[in-house]
């Protein structure tokens, strides 16, 4: 963690002041460049009161992204988010991903975008993702898997999303096979996962996440209104996209654990109960070509062969 965020996690864990002589000792640095780093997180939007007695308070948080917040509201996780990035506008979050995989970066480092300009969906659809409005970001990860076998992030990704959600907001979201996760029969986020491989293994593999958090009903195009929603419509109220974004990469993390511990089942049988398609038929998209797939009450989750066809590219 850098200094920032341990002063934000230090500020965080207690509700009357922490001394700037606590916060030394804490970081091992002099009360000076305590100082000197609260002001610059001032400058940042973060209103820390500053108290003779009682220390320093934190009393509000901007609202953006920023990647030492988010460190500091995350704590530790194994592996995804280790490492947070964060861009105020770029093309696509999984392009940065993509150039970092390529420099060698390891897996877990997260890219966060304020807005993007080139946002992507499945199939090369545009994703919109307006400025401050939701959370726009990808996930680099190297599972020790097959390329058939890693389709499993994407289902994994879907139940730590609709999970991360709930505790957030209380409201129960599902998943709409393969990748999108609804609430009401609406959009709220979707998933493209993108990956890199070699024969039978894995290079690396891109996790994209959009989550529509503040959007109001205006924000969306016309044609999006009747199919698409946000947290903030779906509760009536703004969203702290911080506390959001450190939720769903805590529950990233854990299922992504699950996976590589070789626990895929218990995530599988949680995807189930979430998912509104199981029993449905649907349409799959192969080039020009659509094909028509029952999906059978034993879960496409479980049906590899089915799945990759889908969600994979």
């Amino acid at each position: 963690m850098t200094i920032d965020s341990e002063i934000l996690t230090a500020l965080r864990a207690v509700d009357d002041g922490v001394s700037g002589a606590d916060l030394s000792h804490q970081l091992g640095i002099s009360r000076a460049a305590v100082w000197a780093r609260i002001e610059e997180l001032r400058l940042l939007g973060y209103d820390i009161q500053a108290s003779p007695h009682a220390g320093y308070r934190l009393l509000r948080v901007p609202d953006v992204l920023h990647a030492d917040d988010l460190l500091s509201r995350l704590g530790t996780t194994k592996v995804v988010g280790r490492d947070i990035r964060v861009f105020q506008e770029t093309t696509s979050t999984n392009d940065v991903v993509e150039k970092l995989a390529r420099d060698g970066a390891r897996e877990g480092v997260v890219v966060f975008a304020e807005s993007q300009t080139k946002g992507r969906g499945r199939l090369g659809r545009a994703w919109m993702s307006p400025a401050r409005k939701g959370l726009w970001f990808s996930v680099l990860l190297r599972p020790r898997v097959s390329p058939q076998a890693a389709t499993r992030l994407t289902i994994a990704s879907a139940t730590a999303l609709v999970r991360a959600i709930h505790t957030r907001t209380g409201l129960t979201a599902e998943i709409k096979w393969p990748n999108d996760i609804l609430i009401g029969g609406k959009k709220v986020a979707g998933i493209l996962t993108e990956m890199h491989a070699e024969l039978d293994t894995v290079k690396c593999l891109t996790l994209g996440i959009g989550v529509d958090v503040n959007l109001a009903a205006a924000d969306f195009p016309a044609d999006l209104r009747r199919t698409a929603t946000s947290l903030k419509i779906e509760t009536g109220e703004s969203l702290d996209r911080g506390e959001l974004a450190a939720a769903i990469l805590r529950e990233l993390d854990c299922d992504y654990g699950r996976i590589c511990s070789g626990r895929f089942e218990s995530v599988a049988d949680e995807w189930e109960e979430r998912c509104n398609t199981i029993g449905r038929e649907v349409v799959i998209r192969v080039g020009e070509r659509r094909l028509r797939e029952p999906i059978p009450p034993s879960s496409p989750a479980r049906n590899q062969s089915v799945w990759c066809r889908s969600s994979c590219s």
